[in-house]
């Protein structure tokens, strides 16, 4: 008997839309998240443990190439892959992946306790980076988990696993 697709989809064009409309209204802070707040190690690191939560074997791939390529360490690297928080991440990165992981695990649904707690560890602007960067691999893994599906639904399960 085969496995059932298990990876997190798009259940329709109305929850892809949603995650579009996110990114457009919040755009004016893209820029400033990817220059200014957050470095590329930091961002990598939220990627990468989103992207376990997710599944997507895309953008598994290339994250761990980008990670690498700002930095971050092998062992680090290896320990995110395996769905953990590294140990020798950066202390002050630690409460964003713990929460990354808590906010794809809910769906990107975080009760309004935890956004604030996120604000209240690295203030407003640092917090608005996170969760504009947070959403965007949101939809690249779960466009790529929905490419998957295809591929499994046509192939009758034996591809896009």
């Amino acid at each position: 008997m085969k496995n059932k697709f298990q990876k997190r989809t798009y259940q329709g064009l109305g929850e892809v839309w949603g995650d579009f409309r996110n990114i457009i209204k919040r755009r004016s802070i893209i820029r400033r998240a990817m220059r200014e707040l957050l470095s590329p190690a930091f961002r990598e690191r939220q990627m990468l443990v989103v992207t376990e939560v997710n599944g997507c074997r895309y953008c598994r791939t290339f994250h761990a190439s980008e990670a690498i390529q700002v930095g971050i360490t092998d062992t680090e690297l290896a320990e995110l892959l395996a769905g953990q928080i590294p140990t020798d991440a950066p202390e002050e990165e630690i409460p964003t992946m713990i929460y990354a992981r808590y906010w794809a695990e809910s769906g990107a649904q975080p009760v309004p306790e935890k956004v604030q707690d996120l604000i209240d560890v690295y203030g407003e602007d640092t917090a608005a980076a996170i969760h504009i960067v947070l959403p965007m691999i949101r939809i690249g893994n779960l466009m790529g988990n929905t490419a998957d599906y295809i591929l499994y639904r046509l192939t009758f399960g034996r591809a896009g696993v």
